[in-house]
């Protein structure tokens, strides 16, 4: 193997059997069945012998259109994983923040280029000064979730701004991962519009309840879209996939629906965390919640005896202590609570 790849890890998760799951930021809810009864329809009057679509065109289409995007500036892959592989790929370097989603480190491994990741500020604040100052010779990529993974924090607009003038003046890419934005109502597109150096990542594995089905898709210049998209191999977006994406996107009010109602749950356990003897629960504009702990391990292994599974986070930087949450139905969120307060 190349030498950068003897060292190279797996991503970083072990399946762990649990009644009630609240460790992957998946939505809680299915497909509703008159969506899902549709999408079936669809899937049986396709012709599974022949090659889907070169790169997934017709998704495209309707991305675009509901996006208010040119579509020539839409890229979808089978999950936003792959995007920021093709992206880590492309670049020169990778800057990132610390703690972050362990995958933009990952990518950046994989790919053989430089990484730096700059730690996060006190009540996980963006060390913007660091990050404008780290972004130099050569250009670069600097990923940013915003809401951020694993903290949950929503980065202010104006910070965000400043890092895409930097990235402009720099000849950097600012790829901002917006995960888990229909939780925190943020968009950041009328800025990429403005700025030809930022590009957003959006996936259907969380407000549009598709995390088993991979899909995600990139918004950006034409012309790094045209770069990204010639990373990925062809067909990489299989039919039935599609005739899935198609269908939900042809609902929307779903997904906004959903999203509302998982955004008022997790403030629910938020304030309901506050009166715990010993847990924090930092403030979150995402579909989970950081919980602070006197000890990840006992309190992960005391829930998972009551039949809750969460994430443990105490691995990362400055998270010692910490669990991730993610938001479940109120019932499982009921037996979260009553469980973290029997610990």
């Amino acid at each position: 193997m190349k030498p950068h790849l003897e060292r190279l890890a797996a991503y970083p998760y072990r399946k762990v059997e649990a009644p009630i799951k609240l460790d992957q930021n998946e939505s809680p809810y299915d497909l509703p069945p008159e969506l899902k009864e549709r999408a079936l329809a669809r899937l049986r009057t396709l012709p599974w012998n022949r090659y889907p679509d070169m790169h997934a065109e017709s998704v495209r289409a309707v991305v675009a259109r509901g996006q208010d995007w040119p579509e020539e500036g839409v890229v979808l892959a089978p999950g936003s994983n792959f995007l920021v592989l093709a992206l880590a790929q492309a670049a020169r370097q990778v800057l990132d923040t610390s703690p972050s989603f362990a995958y933009y480190e990952g990518a950046a491994r994989l790919s053989g280029v430089s990484y730096r990741a700059l730690r996060l500020g006190e009540g996980f604040a963006l060390p913007l000064s660091g990050l404008q100052d780290g972004m130099g010779d050569p250009p670069g990529v600097l990923f940013l979730s915003n809401p951020h993974a694993p903290t949950g924090r929503l980065f202010p607009e104006a910070e965000v701004r400043r890092l895409a003038g930097r990235a402009s003046e720099r000849g950097w890419l600012l790829v901002v991962d917006e995960a888990y934005h229909s939780f925190s109502g943020s968009d950041h597109r009328p800025l990429a519009r403005e700025n030809g150096s930022v590009v957003l990542l959006r996936t259907f594995s969380k407000a549009w309840s598709l995390g088993g089905v991979r899909a995600g898709y990139l918004l950006g210049p034409p012309e790094v879209a045209s770069k990204v998209q010639a990373l990925l191999p062809p067909f990489c977006v299989p039919a039935h996939t599609a005739a899935i994406l198609e269908v939900v996107l042809a609902a929307p009010e779903h997904v906004r629906g959903l999203a509302a109602a998982l955004a008022a749950e997790r403030d629910r356990v938020f304030h309901a965390l506050a009166s715990h003897a010993s847990w924090r629960a930092s403030p979150s504009a995402a579909n989970f919640l950081l919980v602070r702990t006197p000890d990840a391990e006992a309190a992960w292994k005391g829930l998972l005896a009551r039949g809750v599974l969460v994430r443990r986070q105490d691995h990362l930087p400055g998270l010692e202590g910490c669990l991730r949450v993610s938001v479940g139905t109120p019932a499982e969120n009921d037996a979260f609570l009553e469980a973290a307060f029997a610990l």
